[in-house]
């Protein structure tokens, strides 16, 4: 860890040099064409997609950057040389706030910009922010020493906080009101984009609400990491799961597998879930120790690894999420 944190200083004070040299070379040559246009950054593909939706017709006007658009995740991500230069000079820079966004402070404490207006979704959120957990037959992480001395008390936070509809109409607001800020010639337009997208989040949401009241079952199952601890405390799903959310475990215990497979059979559940990604093998594994060997594999989309490919194909926060009711009706129905 403390190897990661030099790395990381060392890293910052290459960009702002590079930065430096930059702004001194580009001083006195810039036309001026794009000077009036807000530059913005966004560390995931929901914060980027929410941003596209409050600009509308205005994105023209914008230069705006999804810094993790390759298929890395949010707990894997360390920020290049090019992304710190991108954030220091950018106007408004919006992240998720959680233990994986640790090397966020020093980047902005040295950012060439110290006027730029910034987001931290976790602060957003507030005391609506829900603290990681281990429920039963969950595989507990084992912390190294040196993290674990290096760790500040206090509670971790669930950083997949996108991954709820309601959460998501409170910082589309939070996205239009500081647009509004820095481009107040086009404040009403970006308002009224908010509330017309926003009232589509809220029918979405509507719709999981009837689907789990509706619905047969009350649990849902991941033979997986477990991301989406937000959108089942919306609607009063419990769940059991191989992993939290942020866990970088792949391989699940006997015990753990054996455990879910036993859910699998005692509450009669017709699926296991697993998150996007090639490697379902776990979810597999439960499935294969049930006694009915019958239970479907669904796969929901946390979004971690929306890529810029994706985005280019038409994927959207909103798309995403409908496509995640449909599946999640297949394994509660």
């Amino acid at each position: 860890m403390k190897n990661i944190k030099k790395a990381l200083a060392v890293l910052i004070c290459l960009a702002i040099v590079i930065c430096a040299f930059t702004a001194c070379a580009s001083k006195g040559g810039d036309s001026g064409t794009d000077a009036k246009k807000l530059n913005i950054v966004c560390t995931v593909f929901p914060e980027y997609d929410w941003v596209m939706q409050v600009l509308g017709d205005k994105a023209e006007n914008a230069d705006v950057t999804l810094l993790l658009d390759n298929g890395v995740d949010l707990h894997n991500y360390q920020p290049t040389a090019q992304d710190i230069i991108k954030i220091s000079s950018c106007d408004l820079f919006i992240y998720v706030g959680g233990e994986s966004d640790g090397w966020v402070d020093d980047t902005l404490a040295e950012a060439k910009n110290q006027d730029m207006a910034v987001i931290n979704l976790m602060e957003t959120l507030g005391t609506l922010a829900k603290e990681e957990e281990i429920v039963e037959g969950m595989e507990a992480e084992e912390e190294e020493a040196e993290e674990a001395e290096e760790a500040e008390e206090g509670p971790e936070y669930d950083e997949h906080v996108w991954l709820s509809l309601k959460n998501a109409q409170l910082f589309v607001s939070k996205i239009a009101v500081e647009l509004g800020k820095l481009d107040a010639d086009n404040k009403a337009e970006y308002i009224a984009n908010s509330s017309a997208y926003s009232d589509k989040l809220s029918a979405l949401d509507d719709e999981y609400t009837a689907a789990v009241e509706a619905a047969n079952y009350k649990y849902v199952l991941f033979g997986d990491r477990f991301p989406f601890r937000y959108l089942v405390d919306d609607y009063g799903l419990s769940y059991y799961a191989a992993f939290i959310g942020c866990s970088a475990e792949t391989e699940a215990s006997f015990e753990t597998v054996s455990f879910l497979a036993g859910k699998v059979d005692e509450l009669g559940l017709p699926a296991v879930f697993a998150i996007e990604g090639t490697d379902h093998s776990l979810a597999e594994t439960i499935i294969g120790n049930t006694s009915g060997k019958n239970a479907q594999l669904l796969v929901l989309d946390s979004m971690q690894s929306t890529t810029a490919q994706d985005i280019a194909n038409g994927a959207s926060y909103l798309a995403i999420m409908q496509q995640n009711l449909e599946v999640l009706k297949q394994g509660i129905a």
